[in-house]
């Protein structure tokens, strides 16, 4: 089994990787971890109070959950990854039925904070790009998507993107293996990446 850890900031290109990785894989030999869906429960927490929930910063995430089941597809046994409702700010009560497979990616901003997470990866990437760039990805995708302006986004992004990205995301290259330039648009590393984990499967 390998089990991949790929980091970075928001808007850099990450999920673009692990697509292009995936897609090139038999689909029967990956399972992917969205760091995301492993966001703490806040549904104790009065609703007004949600809003201020700083999802950037890693206490936000249940890594003890997160942890614990990586170790146990290790150990060949299937797991229920949470689902994760930003609307509400709480865990739904359904959730996905993941069995073990031969690669494991932990996929998210802060996939390379965690002391323990780390100690399980053969592989940990960083994916970066310029700050610009990914301001643009990140104004574009809260526009299109979750229906925000881009007076909001950007106001969010200087509040709190920037200022988590400097002291928590940024820091976590130096526990990188590799580091990918340019995101999902570095076939180069994307190749590198693929032909290792093929041979890693052989």
């Amino acid at each position: 089994m390998l089990i991949i850890g790929i980091a970075g900031g928001t808007g850099s290109g990450k999920t673009t990787v692990v697509r292009k990785i995936i897609e090139s894989l038999p689909k029967d030999e990956v399972v992917l971890l969205p760091q995301d869906s492993y966001y703490k429960d806040s549904s104790h927490v009065p609703m007004e109070e949600r809003q201020n929930i700083n999802f950037d910063h890693p206490d936000a995430f249940d890594w003890p959950l997160l942890s614990s089941h990586v170790n146990m597809l290790r150990q060949g046994k299937s797991i229920e990854q949470p689902i994760y409702d930003y609307i509400t700010s709480s865990r739904m009560p359904e959730t996905v039925h993941i069995a073990p497979r031969e690669v494991i990616i932990i996929e998210g901003i802060l996939a390379l904070c965690d002391p323990e997470l780390r100690k399980m990866m053969d592989l940990k990437i960083f994916v970066d790009a310029d700050p610009d760039e990914r301001l643009i990805r990140v104004i574009q995708r809260d526009v299109v998507e979750r229906g925000r302006t881009a007076e909001a986004v950007m106001a969010r992004y200087t509040r709190v993107l920037k200022p988590m990205h400097l002291q928590f995301i940024e820091p976590c290259k130096r526990y990188a293996d590799i580091i990918v330039p340019e995101g999902g648009n570095n076939q180069v590393a994307i190749q590198i990446l693929t032909m290792y984990i093929k041979k890693h499967l052989k």
